[in-house]
């Protein structure tokens, strides 16, 4: 379809067309079924989704951090939050959903050698208030798959792990959160190549993955590399422990500190 068939289809200018493909300007329920049916997609499910998508007008709590963090942060504040369920698979680090502030705070200020302290101070309060997603009345479903190299780094301190270490104890306590852990002697496990997230659509078609990389998160939404993330996930999670055993080598974990 060219601009000019958009533009006719969708009774808009050829710059109202260019602003909606660029996602800055929004899009009402009625063009948006009226693409649908364009392409004969008959996939009401997907097309009901899209309009909920396209008319949602939250204003989450990540908007008070724009122009303050990069755009990817409020992306991924705004994956979690609109998310039907997360997983995490982290191989080095905890989970950022799980951290203490004490242990934020050691994560940024090792890999941002230099940054200030208030500058510090306002990505450990994001992190924070990331939580939300997964706590309260509406907390979203969320599984974290942890190697134990995490579980054993030592980010900053002793006191600092162990207090790490017991907040997720708790946590797994409150059933907020389901954790499973890979133990390093666990054969055929050769790593996950990032740490990654997994946040479920309201339809299967509407999942974003999320893969840590060195230009900082990638987001994935493509049917064929989302189909490659969940079977990945699922053969990381086939081999990590259940979740009582995990719990119980958290605990153990903990103790030695």
């Amino acid at each position: 379809m060219t601009a000019r068939e958009a533009a006719e289809l969708l009774e808009a200018d050829a710059v109202q067309v260019s602003q909606i493909e660029s996602g800055t300007v929004g899009v009402s329920a009625k063009r948006v079924r009226r693409l649908a049916n364009n392409y004969a997609c008959t996939d009401l499910a997907l097309v009901d989704s899209l309009v909920a998508m396209a008319t949602d007008r939250t204003r989450g709590w990540w908007e008070e951090y724009r122009g303050v963090l990069p755009q990817v942060n409020l992306d991924v504040a705004e994956a979690e939050h609109h998310a039907t369920y997360l997983r995490d698979v982290v191989i080095t680090r905890i989970p950022g959903l799980l951290q203490t502030p004490d242990y934020a705070r050691a994560v940024f200020d090792y890999m941002n050698p230099g940054l200030s302290e208030s500058a510090v101070d306002v990505k450990v309060d994001y992190r924070m208030r990331r939580r939300s997603a997964i706590e309260g009345d509406n907390a979203t479903p969320y599984e974290a798959i942890i190697h134990e190299v995490a579980l054993r780094l030592r980010v900053s301190d002793r006191k600092t792990s162990h207090a790490q270490l017991l907040q997720i104890l708790s946590l797994i306590e409150q059933r907020v959160v389901s954790v499973r852990v890979i133990p390093t002697d666990q054969d055929g496990f050769a790593g996950s190549g990032a740490s990654m997230m997994y946040a479920g659509g309201p339809v299967p078609q509407l999942d974003t993955g999320m893969r840590d990389s060195p230009a900082g998160v990638a987001f994935i939404d493509s049917e064929y590399q989302l189909d490659q993330l969940r079977a990945l996930i699922h053969r990381v999670k086939s081999g990590s422990l259940q979740p009582a055993a995990s719990r119980d080598f958290i605990h153990r974990v903990a103790k030695e500190l």
